[in-house]
């Protein structure tokens, strides 16, 4: 007999991180009986608990299923007194989420509302031949939903912001902290500014909250390592006041990330940002 999917979730021994294994998903289909979009389209209220919207009031959850079989979600975060588009949009959560995870391929995106053209931009930066965006009422492809889109081809960029190869940013550090914002720039991905980008953000209980930067072909969707370190935040059950230090590292190039996530950070926490430029 079919159990509720609370019932359910409460049996699985889930991480911090509101990312879904195999074995989990496989556990939720069987005791639940539903199928994979339904069950996706399901557990999108456990991201909008997550979500952070003093300005919109508006909770979007999101879901990326990688091609490994492991399912990551996304919320909404926007930051109060600053302009809308430091808001990251819960696409952009789910996707960068799988980025830290080091997943390669996103097969599907399921979101509670119709991606908006930034998220659709944004998704296009994967530059695969398929991907299916599931809403609550139908599926599609992000192709219908993006025809004639412009994207790293039109730049001469082949692969997609998923399959950029490793930076080569060093320096001579023991600091976790460093270390880990270090490994983030080097996994960011910039091919049009060369400004590789990594926060690290440390929570009062030990945890640490990453952010890599990932760029887009139309500039404007970027998500920026600030963004998404914040997001991790949230998904991870904390809040910003919990951060007890922050760092950057990034790259010399033509644009700068640290007045910019200085000026986010300092919205939600009082702790300064510590940046290192290579």
């Amino acid at each position: 007999m079919a159990q509720p999917l609370d019932q359910a979730l409460q049996q699985l021994q889930l991480d911090t991180h509101c990312r879904f294994n195999p074995a989990q998903i496989d556990a939720l289909q069987q005791a639940t009986g539903l199928g994979q979009d339904e069950l996706a389209l399901a557990l999108l209220p456990l991201a909008q608990q997550k979500a952070l919207v003093p300005v919109s009031h508006f909770r979007v959850g999101a879901l990326a299923i990688a091609d490994s079989g492991h399912w990551y979600l996304g919320a909404n975060l926007e930051v109060d007194g600053l302009p809308l588009n430091h808001s990251l949009h819960a696409e952009q959560s789910a996707i960068g989420h799988a980025a830290l995870w080091g997943e390669r391929r996103i097969d599907k995106v399921v979101v509670t509302a119709s991606p908006c053209g930034h998220c659709r931009q944004f998704m296009n930066e994967l530059n695969q031949d398929s991907l299916a965006i599931v809403l609550p009422q139908t599926r599609q492809s992000l192709a219908e939903l993006l025809p004639h889109a412009f994207g790293p081809a039109d730049l001469g960029i082949d692969g997609g912001m998923l399959n950029a190869p490793a930076g080569s940013l060093a320096f001579d550090t023991e600091d976790p902290l460093l270390l880990a914002a270090l490994a983030e720039a080097n996994a960011s991905y910039a091919p049009y500014s060369q400004n590789r980008a990594g926060v690290a953000l440390l929570l009062d209980d030990g945890r640490v909250c990453r952010g890599r930067y990932l760029e887009n072909a139309a500039f404007n969707p970027s998500l920026s390592p600030m963004q998404l370190a914040l997001s991790q935040v949230l998904l991870q059950g904390a809040t910003p006041a919990r951060i007890r230090q922050a760092v950057m590292v990034e790259a010399e190039a033509g644009i700068r990330q640290h007045d910019t996530a200085a000026q986010t950070l300092a919205r939600l926490s009082p702790v300064a940002l510590y940046s290192l430029v290579i």
